[in-house]
């Protein structure tokens, strides 16, 4: 199962860091938080991955282009260009990473990654948000609902919509605005889709959360996968201060060991 990660966006709220580069480069212990969602998949065994760039995707291509010489020591002879790489890398990964326009919104950036996601179920989540979850039962709540797509509902006071959930099931039943005191859950990302979902993307300025997600709510066809532990994105200075201060205390998402 591959996993898509949403990359594009151009992280305003976060312009400090971002006037030079895409949030999901933005760094977290010395490595883009896209890096660590990358490890959180790979500890269960995920090793395909497309990042939906746009805004300075450049930057996400360079940073993969040199990956190895990022990560290793090297010896470089500049006469002949041949390099000894003096270690190996611990990613066996498989990167695609698309040009999916500076302009278009979440659901138009899924569209055009179609041709290497349409043949089979897989993953998706935002490039700005971590997790200690439990992918695999994301993945086996998903297989065992009639759900076009699962998302993963988790706990955060303040500024998000809040989520209408069937509890005597695991279907989504609405969105909704919320206030500061409203402890409902939100929609953390972390999705696991069907093929089914491209057939409810109309065109570039989709956005996945309000047009294709209310779509399959209406059709019964959105599902939710209740995660209980940490979660937090990163969409603020202070956000990424939090998950700094996390990282080098014990970070709860970092399930993989070096």
């Amino acid at each position: 199962m591959k996993v898509a990660i949403f990359a594009g966006g151009f992280g305003t709220r976060l312009s400090e860091e971002t006037t030079i580069r895409p949030k999901p480069m933005v760094e977290i212990g010395g490595r883009p938080i896209l890096w660590h969602i990358m490890k959180i998949y790979a500890h269960y065994g995920f090793r395909e991955f497309v990042i939906l760039g746009g805004y300075r995707v450049d930057y996400i291509r360079d940073y993969f282009l040199n990956y190895r010489g990022h990560q290793t020591d090297y010896t470089v002879d500049l006469k002949t260009g041949s390099i000894e790489w003096l270690q190996s890398t611990n990613e066996d990964w498989k990167v695609t990473v698309l040009d999916t326009g500076g302009d278009a919104m979440t659901g138009g950036r899924l569209k055009k990654a179609m041709p290497y996601l349409s043949d089979a179920p897989f993953c998706l989540t935002y490039g700005d948000g971590v997790s200690d979850i439990d992918i695999k039962a994301l993945i086996d709540t998903h297989r065992a609902s009639k759900a076009w797509c699962t998302l993963t509902a988790v706990s955060q006071p303040g500024r998000y919509g809040a989520l209408h959930l069937d509890r005597s099931s695991t279907q989504v039943k609405g969105f909704r605005e919320k206030g500061v005191k409203d402890g409902g859950l939100i929609n953390g990302g972390f999705f696991v889709c069907e093929p089914d979902v491209f057939e409810l993307i109309d065109g570039d300025q989709s956005v996945w959360e309000n047009g294709p997600l209310t779509r399959m709510v209406e059709l019964g066809k959105l599902g939710y996968y209740h995660h209980k532990g940490y979660w937090q994105s990163m969409d603020s200075l202070r956000d990424k201060m939090v998950l700094e201060a996390a990282w080098e205390s014990d970070p709860p998402w970092k399930l993989w060991k070096d």
